[in-house]
C-alpha cells in the first residue's frame, strides 16, 4: 500500500482513467463492428467519419498506438470504398 498522500491520489486517478480508457475503448470496438456489419454504402460512409474520429482520440489519448489506429483507419476506408 501507498504511503504518501500524492501517491494515494495517483493511484485513485489512475484507476479512473483506465475505467474511462476502457470504456472509450470498448464503445470504438462496438462502432467498428457496427461499420463492418453495413452494406450500404450511404450509411457506412456517414458512421466512418465518426468511427475515424474515434480511433483518432483514442490514438491521442494513447489509448491505441498511432500506427494501430492509422491502420484501422486504412482499412476501414477501404471496406467502405468498396461497398455498392
Amino acid at each position: 500500500m501507498a504511503n504518501h498522500k500524492s501517491s494515494i491520489k495517483r493511484i485513485r486517478a489512475n484507476a479512473t482513467k483506465r475505467l474511462r480508457n476502457r470504456y472509450q475503448a470498448k464503445s470504438t470496438r462496438n462502432a467498428v463492428k457496427k461499420l463492418r456489419g453495413t452494406s450500404s454504402k450511404a450509411e457506412a460512409s456517414e458512421l466512418l467519419k465518426k468511427v475515424t474520429s474515434m480511433i483518432d482520440r483514442l490514438a491521442k489519448k494513447n489509448v491505441i498506438h498511432k500506427n494501430k489506429a492509422a491502420n484501422n483507419k486504412s482499412k476501414l476506408t477501404k471496406f467502405v470504398n468498396t461497398l455498392k
